[in-house]
């Protein structure tokens, strides 16, 4: 991850998060993240880019996947107000922990999709 395109605050690349609520999860996102969208109809939305420009992911209507599923990390430049977000916007966060490269946190949204946020040492 040295390219510096990754490390822009609470930005994802393209991945797409299964919802059962769509409103609900646009919602969430957008309170705990500031992450605006794409409308597509009734079941998906494009999660823009940090910039406006393009789309990194987005949000699909389905059954939201398991255990062993892809875990999505996010950068933070403030990891701790990243969990305050998080749990304010409706989602459980985990307490950080220190890792090599910095420091990271586990959560999960209201729909019950696990990800995580990361933090450079």
């Amino acid at each position: 991850m040295s390219d510096q395109q990754h490390h822009v605050h609470h930005a994802i690349d393209y991945v797409e998060i299964t919802v059962t609520d769509l409103g609900r999860a646009k919602a969430f996102y957008a309170a705990a993240f500031g992450w605006s969208f794409n409308d597509y109809g009734p079941d998906y939305a494009g999660i823009r880019w940090s910039d406006g420009e393009g789309e990194v992911g987005g949000l699909g209507v389905g059954t939201p996947s398991g255990a062993g599923g892809v875990l999505v990390l996010l950068y933070s430049d403030d990891l701790d107000a990243t969990v305050a977000a998080v749990d304010g916007a409706g989602g459980t966060a985990e307490a950080p922990y220190d890792f090599p490269g910095g420091r990271r946190f586990l959560f999960t949204d209201p729909d019950g999709n696990r990800l995580g946020a990361w933090t450079a040492a």
